[in-house]
């Protein structure tokens, strides 16, 4: 199984696969029961809930409703309220419990990409004790804190798989009939790096200045996406029924994608064997409708390459991809200044 957990930025792209109640509440990316929502995060990270909200993430909460394009998908597919019980809540929205019921609260916020926070919000910022700080801090608290946050839910930055895959999760559209029927975009045209350091980035916790992910960091963004690119492409075409535009785009993605694994092995000179792992388990399964057992097989080959990929590296190996690299000027949106 895999982490059902999100990450979205386009206004246009109202997918998901639950219904909002507190009785279906674990099929919807994180449980409302365990959202404490983005105040209490700027409680401490202030820097970056002020760049949230000038992002789409955040706007979405009050933008999506009113779009015509999100109205005329909503109607297609019998949505009468795009904030409830709708395929739109579980991308586009950040839902919590309030007076006893699973209601949105924001857009994509922190806990769409990091994970419900009740069970570590507390446990990750706390240092050692009332008069503890992060200076004073010891290196055995600091490791088994930061394990405690992860064991209650925390996905950090350096867990760089599970904080990407938020992104395909949504990016990749989990919901045929959504295409089929209501005319969505079978996803987004996506890649890792120019989307996670345009307007969405908020890199302050330590650098203050929002600089831009270090190159290595980058080569391992992209590396990393391209993985996820072929990996949710493959699921997408496993849960196509038909032959309409849902199983085909996602199988011309997933067709692009080994393409593109492919020569990305050729430019790091077969650096990083995973790449072939990855290329090997896909070539398994034939891009085809009623041939769901065996692209899920593929799908999971893909992800365990890549996790690998993400634990065995850092990057700096792999300097014969930076041309492929988007450039500044190619990023999502307008880098926000805190």
């Amino acid at each position: 199984m895999t982490r059902i957990t999100r990450f979205c930025s386009s206004l246009l792209v109202i997918m998901g696969f639950a219904v909002m109640t507190a009785a279906n509440a674990q099929e919807l990316h994180i449980d409302p029961q365990k959202v404490t929502g983005p105040d209490a995060c700027g409680e401490c990270h202030e820097s970056s809930v002020k760049a949230w909200k000038e992002s789409h993430h955040a706007k979405t909460f009050h933008e999506l409703p009113r779009s015509d394009e999100s109205r005329e998908i909503a109607k297609k597919m019998g949505i009468k309220r795009i904030k409830a019980e709708s395929d739109c809540l579980s991308c586009h929205f950040t839902s919590a419990i309030k007076e006893g019921k699973s209601k949105p609260i924001a857009g994509i916020s922190c806990e769409s990409c990091h994970g419900a926070g009740e069970g570590y919000i507390k446990v990750h910022s706390d240092f050692g004790g009332k008069d503890a700080t992060k200076e004073t801090e010891t290196p055995e608290h600091r490791v088994q804190r930061w394990a405690d946050a992860e064991a209650a839910g925390m996905i950090r930055p350096s867990n760089l798989y599970a904080l990407a895959e938020n992104c395909y999760q949504c990016h990749m559209v989990p919901n045929e009939e959504l295409v089929n029927k209501g005319g969505h975009a079978a996803g987004s045209k996506f890649e890792l790096v120019a989307w996670s350091q345009g307007e969405v980035r908020h890199n302050v916790w330590y650098t203050k200045e929002n600089d831009v992910a270090d190159i290595n960091r980058q080569r391992m963004m992209f590396l990393i996406g391209q993985m996820l690119e072929l990996e949710y492409s493959l699921r997408g075409v496993s849960k196509a029924t038909a032959k309409a535009t849902y199983a085909v785009s996602m199988a011309k993605r997933a067709a692009r994608a080994k393409k593109r694994l492919a020569k990305i092995d050729e430019l790091t000179g077969g650096a990083a064997p995973e790449i072939k792992q990855a290329l090997e388990a896909a070539s398994g399964a034939k891009l085809s409708l009623n041939n769901e057992a065996a692209l899920v097989a593929a799908a999971e080959g893909v992800q365990e390459a890549a996790i690998a990929f993400a634990a065995n590296h850092d990057g700096s190996a792999f300097a014969g991809i930076d041309k492929a690299l988007p450039a500044p000027e190619k990023y999502k949106g307008k880098v926000i200044q805190p």
